[in-house]
Protein backbone atom coordinates (compact mmCIF):
# COMPACT_ATOMS: atom_id res chain seq x y z
CA UNK A 1 0.00 0.00 0.00
CA UNK A 2 1.88 3.15 -1.16
CA UNK A 3 1.83 6.17 1.27
CA UNK A 4 1.82 10.02 -1.06
CA UNK A 5 1.60 12.80 1.34
CA UNK A 6 0.68 10.84 4.42
CA UNK A 7 -2.16 8.85 2.88
CA UNK A 8 -2.20 5.58 2.21
CA UNK A 9 -3.50 4.97 -1.46
CA UNK A 10 -5.38 1.51 -2.01
CA UNK A 11 -3.18 -0.87 -3.63
CA UNK A 12 -5.04 -2.80 -5.74
CA UNK A 13 -6.97 -0.01 -7.89
CA UNK A 14 -5.85 1.79 -10.81
CA UNK A 15 -3.32 4.46 -10.30
CA UNK A 16 -5.75 6.95 -11.59
CA UNK A 17 -8.27 6.06 -9.06
CA UNK A 18 -6.12 6.09 -6.04
CA UNK A 19 -4.70 9.31 -6.10
CA UNK A 20 -8.32 10.09 -5.89
CA UNK A 21 -8.36 9.09 -2.17
CA UNK A 22 -6.15 12.21 -1.56
CA UNK A 23 -7.79 15.15 -0.67
CA UNK A 24 -8.17 18.16 -3.46
CA UNK A 25 -7.42 15.22 -6.27
CA UNK A 26 -9.97 14.39 -8.09
CA UNK A 27 -10.73 11.88 -11.26
CA UNK A 28 -9.21 14.81 -13.98
CA UNK A 29 -6.32 16.07 -11.80
CA UNK A 30 -5.24 12.47 -11.17
CA UNK A 31 -5.20 11.48 -15.08
CA UNK A 32 -3.20 14.62 -15.34
CA UNK A 33 -0.73 13.46 -12.74
CA UNK A 34 -0.29 10.11 -14.22
CA UNK A 35 0.26 11.72 -17.85
CA UNK A 36 3.14 14.15 -16.37
CA UNK A 37 5.28 11.14 -14.97
CA UNK A 38 4.81 8.83 -17.89
CA UNK A 39 2.82 6.43 -15.97
CA UNK A 40 0.13 3.63 -17.84
CA UNK A 41 -3.23 4.65 -16.67
CA UNK A 42 -4.11 0.72 -16.30
CA UNK A 43 -1.27 0.33 -13.84
CA UNK A 44 -2.07 -0.70 -10.08
CA UNK A 45 -1.05 1.49 -7.14
CA UNK A 46 0.64 -1.78 -5.96
CA UNK A 47 3.19 -1.58 -9.32
CA UNK A 48 4.41 1.82 -8.97
CA UNK A 49 7.77 1.89 -8.13
CA UNK A 50 9.45 4.23 -5.62
CA UNK A 51 10.57 6.47 -8.08
CA UNK A 52 7.12 6.84 -9.36
CA UNK A 53 5.76 7.22 -5.97
CA UNK A 54 9.01 9.97 -5.61
CA UNK A 55 7.75 11.96 -8.59
CA UNK A 56 4.31 11.97 -7.60
CA UNK A 57 5.00 13.39 -3.99
CA UNK A 58 7.54 15.96 -5.71
CA UNK A 59 4.84 16.92 -8.33
CA UNK A 60 2.34 17.10 -5.64
CA UNK A 61 4.53 19.49 -3.17
CA UNK A 62 5.63 21.46 -5.81
CA UNK A 63 2.13 22.62 -7.91
CA UNK A 64 -0.70 21.31 -6.28
CA UNK A 65 -1.95 22.18 -2.93
CA UNK A 66 -3.64 19.24 -1.03
CA UNK A 67 -4.36 17.44 1.91
CA UNK A 68 -3.36 19.60 5.05
CA UNK A 69 -1.98 22.94 3.23
CA UNK A 70 -5.79 22.85 1.67
CA UNK A 71 -8.01 22.01 4.26
CA UNK A 72 -6.16 24.63 6.37
CA UNK A 73 -6.85 27.42 3.45
CA UNK A 74 -10.82 26.59 3.28
CA UNK A 75 -10.52 26.77 6.75
CA UNK A 76 -9.57 30.22 7.10
CA UNK A 77 -11.35 30.99 4.45
CA UNK A 78 -14.78 30.20 6.22
CA UNK A 79 -13.49 31.81 9.44
CA UNK A 80 -12.67 35.50 7.55
CA UNK A 81 -16.47 35.02 5.78
CA UNK A 82 -17.47 34.38 9.49
CA UNK A 83 -15.64 37.55 11.17
CA UNK A 84 -16.57 39.98 8.74
CA UNK A 85 -20.40 39.05 9.37
CA UNK A 86 -21.06 38.25 5.15
CA UNK A 87 -24.19 36.38 4.77
CA UNK A 88 -21.91 33.11 3.48
CA UNK A 89 -20.53 33.27 6.90
CA UNK A 90 -23.77 33.69 8.90
CA UNK A 91 -24.96 30.85 7.13
CA UNK A 92 -21.64 28.80 8.37
CA UNK A 93 -22.46 30.14 11.44
CA UNK A 94 -25.66 28.53 12.33
CA UNK A 95 -25.19 25.57 9.90
CA UNK A 96 -27.37 26.14 7.32
CA UNK A 97 -26.96 26.01 3.34
CA UNK A 98 -24.69 28.71 2.19
CA UNK A 99 -25.44 28.38 -1.52
CA UNK A 100 -29.02 29.61 -2.22
CA UNK A 101 -30.79 25.96 -1.74
CA UNK A 102 -34.12 26.01 -0.30
CA UNK A 103 -34.64 25.35 3.52
CA UNK A 104 -38.08 25.48 3.58
CA UNK A 105 -38.18 21.35 2.96
CA UNK A 106 -35.28 19.51 2.22
CA UNK A 107 -31.51 20.54 3.21
CA UNK A 108 -31.59 18.18 5.94
CA UNK A 109 -27.90 16.76 5.73
CA UNK A 110 -26.81 20.66 6.72
CA UNK A 111 -29.82 21.01 9.27
CA UNK A 112 -29.44 18.35 11.30
CA UNK A 113 -32.82 15.94 12.37
CA UNK A 114 -36.15 17.63 12.28
CA UNK A 115 -37.01 19.41 15.65
CA UNK A 116 -40.60 20.11 16.01
CA UNK A 117 -40.65 24.00 17.05
CA UNK A 118 -43.97 25.83 18.75
CA UNK A 119 -46.66 25.42 21.27
CA UNK A 120 -47.29 22.04 22.65
CA UNK A 121 -51.04 21.93 23.27
CA UNK A 122 -51.19 19.12 25.57
CA UNK A 123 -51.48 20.24 29.04
CA UNK A 124 -49.57 16.55 30.19
CA UNK A 125 -46.49 17.12 27.44
CA UNK A 126 -46.17 20.79 28.55
CA UNK A 127 -45.43 19.61 32.30
CA UNK A 128 -42.93 17.22 31.03
CA UNK A 129 -41.12 19.61 28.63
CA UNK A 130 -40.58 22.35 31.43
Amino acid sequence: MPRILGVDIPSKKKVSVALTYIFGIGPSTAQEIVEKIGVSPDTKADDLTPGHVAQITKLLDGTYEVEGDLRRQLTLSIRRLQSIGCYRGVRHRRGLPCRGQRTKTNARTRKGKKRTVGAIRDKAARKGAK
